[in-house]
């Protein structure tokens, strides 16, 4: 099921749609190209969901009933537009072994007959079930027929799968929309008569003889009424999920319960992250002054993985016991609706630090999800298991004032925007110049395409909509935040593009998944250390730009330079590969060195004095960018030994040593004193990532002319902003995190 949400500031329509046709499991592959310059790389390979076979129906898998793990649980099937069980008769390994990898999990550990996570209810779907576990699907194994059983639900099956997930596995989520109706089935849009409190999209005011009336579908035809009222009690997720009131004897033609015909209708007061401001407009997602929760890697508006704050510190959510029911408390905590999807298994990136609850269980009328119930024992949980969730967000109609025109697929194309001109709306293109991945981003999220994967500052190759050439757009400066490009910073109706649209407008290419990169801030701190190098020895290091301005003037002979030295461990917590923006025909030969370079500058080394002024900076050019490391059943896939292809694997890690050329800053020239030490990953945002907060590193660091100590290294965002300010003691440093734009 689908919801629309039309919004009109305090009040809004809501129309509920329900559909049964289903979308083909397998996933669209993209068709092989020649390279052309500037032109998008094709995209490394991942894991495709098998092709299911014709004649084979379409079900959904899932694990329920009571348990603890999301890995474990109740086999459900979803067939026929309603879920069902599985009978234990027959059931074997490999059956379960079919069940676990259709669900993304490397295998099943073992199965459990006659209800071990208790009983289910409605169809029996599959009985005497048998396969030989290589089917892609649980409909291609045998079975008596759909329905077809003499199982009762004390016989339910179950499963145990294992903790490791397939790498690259993209979970089919077309059918996660899809409302069960197990109360009501609605099979027309009827208006319908509710009585308790509605859990909306957004927050409801209360009529005063403590009913909701809800307009469920506008219509200029004689209404039609359902014939019960809903019994709600304000923490379910959808109204499907209310209990049927009293029967109330209702006259279709006649409408006897509503004899002046009046359907049900109700007021929403929009949530903070839509609430217009005469000042900001929509520009920025909301964000409370401190916030007890966030939502981190998330595509769109409303989705993420969930974190808390805990003394000062953000943690993760253990997916153990993870529910709608908990899922809606923290949508609604943020000012959006009730959740949509509860998300296990960490699908939307891993967290780092602690994990700061577990086995959450929750009432669904708890105004935070640190009012509910929590274990704070997270042993036998990791960040393989961090809980997220997709809420319930109105449809703002962002997505209509924008298209993309002229791509071989609907994620790439030229951007288009809708703009007023003389009076009329007219479609046109956006200036290029300055336009970059940040602009980008918001461009695939106005659109629901998810994340950037490129920007273009010429889209030649892209033969868009001819009458759509002139430039409408420009100047666009973005913060990443914004959920229009609207919304950004831009020149108005005053239009200035010296190089004009056409070929020279500004395009994209979207990709529902990103490569997220965090350093080991704890390696930093455990590996810093001083050396005074010769300068003879650092010939290459100062043909590549490694060292201060000064080492000119440093002798070769009897020189030397001081260098703070470390090693840095770079994760990729994300759901797809990092790989550099340009492809290998375009890496810079160093002959001095005698390797390439796939990014010019892949990461900054900077010294800060305590007013947030940079004294001493270094960077590090990704001339090694490989997966040095991986997570047990990660493969490693990138090397750059002979040449070979660069990039980092989710679940792996990149580790440049500390005695390695350029992995260093050059401290010559600097006083004792007490500093900041700071790194910063892709600080040109050359590469798209579900966040960017995370790739800035900061220590604190006291030099006393001959020793130096580095402590309180930490990664961006994982403490409070208070706690920040205290690191800092001052409001400058702020803007030295990242490059300035």
């Amino acid at each position: 099921m689908e919801r629309f949400l039309g919004f009109n500031h305090n009040h809004c329509f809501i129309m509920l749609f329900f559909f049964t046709s289903l979308s083909p499991l397998g996933l669209a592959q993209y068709e092989h190209w020649p390279y052309l310059p500037g032109y998008p790389e094709p995209p490394p390979q991942v894991y495709q969901t098998p092709q299911r076979p014709a004649n084979i129906p379409k079900i959904q898998l899932r694990l329920a009933g009571q348990k603890r793990k999301h890995n474990e649980g109740r086999v459900e099937v979803f067939y026929n537009g309603e879920w069902g069980t599985v009978c234990d008769d027959d059931f074997s390994i490999h059956a379960a072994h079919v069940v676990c990898r259709e669900l993304g999990y490397v295998e099943a550990v073992s199965w459990l007959p006659s209800s071990k996570y208790g009983k289910g209810e409605g169809r029996i779907w599959m009985d005497n079930v048998h396969c030989n576990g290589k089917e892609t699907t649980l409909a291609a194994c045998t079975s008596n027929g759909w329905g077809v059983t003499d199982c009762k639900h004390t016989e339910d099956v179950g499963v145990v799968c294992s903790e490791k997930r397939i790498p690259g596995f993209k979970f089919d989520n077309s059918l996660l929309n899809q409302i069960e109706v197990n109360v009501v089935k609605i099979t027309r849009s009827l208006p319908l008569y509710i009585r308790g409190y509605l859990s909306c999209m957004l927050w409801l005011k209360q009529t005063p003889d403590n009913t909701f009336r809800c307009w469920m579908f506008a219509s200029r035809r004689k209404q039609r009424y359902w014939a019960y009222s809903m019994d709600c009690s304000g923490n379910e997720a959808h109204i499907s999920s209310c209990k049927l009131g009293n029967h109330l004897n209702v006259d279709a033609e006649k409408n006897a319960t509503c004899e002046n015909g009046m359907p049900a209708v109700v007021s929403c007061v929009p949530g903070r992250a839509f609430a217009p401001s005469s000042h900001s407009g929509f520009r920025k997602a909301f964000r409370q002054e401190q916030p007890l929760v966030r939502l981190k890697g998330g595509a769109n508006t409303g989705e993420g993985r969930v974190e808390v704050l805990k003394n000062g510190e953000w943690g993760t959510v253990c997916d153990d016991n993870w529910n709608l029911v908990s899922a809606s408390v923290v949508c609604r905590e943020l000012g959006f609706g009730s959740a949509k999807e509860a998300i296990t298994g960490a699908r939307l990136g891993q967290g780092m630090g602690p994990i700061h609850l577990n086995e959450i269980d929750c009432t669904g009328f708890e105004k935070s999800i640190t009012d509910c119930k929590f274990n704070t024992e997270s042993q036998g949980c990791n960040h393989e298991e961090d809980a997220a969730v997709r809420c319930n967000v109105p449809a703002m109609g962002f997505q209509n004032q924008l298209r993309l025109s002229g791509g071989r697929n609907p994620y790439e194309g030229r951007v288009e925007v809708l703009a007023e001109r003389n009076g009329t709306l007219k479609w046109g293109t956006v200036c290029s110049e300055n336009w970059s991945t940040v602009e980008a981003m918001v461009v695939c999220r106005q659109l629901g395409l998810g994340f950037a994967s490129h920007a273009f500052q010429e889209t030649w190759y892209w033969h868009g909509d001819i009458t759509a050439d002139n430039v409408v757009m420009s100047g666009v400066k973005c913060s990443g935040t914004e959920m229009s490009l609207a919304h950004c910073r831009h020149d108005g109706a005053d239009v200035s593009c010296p190089r004009g649209g056409g070929r020279f407008g500004a395009g994209v290419s979207c990709s529902e998944t990103a490569p997220d990169l965090v350093l080991n801030a704890e390696l930093v701190e455990q590996t810093a250390y001083l050396e005074d190098r010769p300068m003879f020895m650092l010939q290459c290091a100062l043909e590549e730009n490694c060292l201060a301005s000064s080492a000119v003037n440093t002798s070769i002979t009897s020189g030397y330079r001081r260098l703070l030295r470390f090693s840095s461990q770079i994760h990729n917590n994300g759901q797809s590969d990092f790989r550099p923006k340009n492809g290998r025909h375009a890496w810079v030969w160093h002959d001095c060195h005698r390797h390439y370079h796939s990014m010019e500058v892949f990461t900054h080394y900077d010294l800060l004095n305590l007013n947030g002024t940079k004294i001493a900076e270094g960077h590090k050019a990704s001339f090694c960018l490989e997966d040095t490391e991986c997570e047990a059943d990660v493969q490693k896939q990138y090397e750059c030994a002979n040449f070979g292809e660069q990039g980092i694997t989710v679940g792996c890690w990149d580790v440049y040593r500390h005695d390695i050329d350029c992995q260093w800053i050059d401290i010559t020239d600097i006083p004792p004193g007490d500093y900041l030490f700071q790194v910063v990953i892709n600080p040109n945002y050359e590469v798209a990532e579900s966040d960017y907060s995370n790739n800035v590193m900061k220590c604190r660091c006291r030099y006393d002319g001959q020793r130096i100590w580095m402590y309180n290294c930490h990664i961006g965002g994982s403490f409070s902003e208070e706690t920040e300010q205290k690191f800092d003691h001052f409001s400058g440093l702020t803007n030295n995190k990242v490059s300035t734009r």
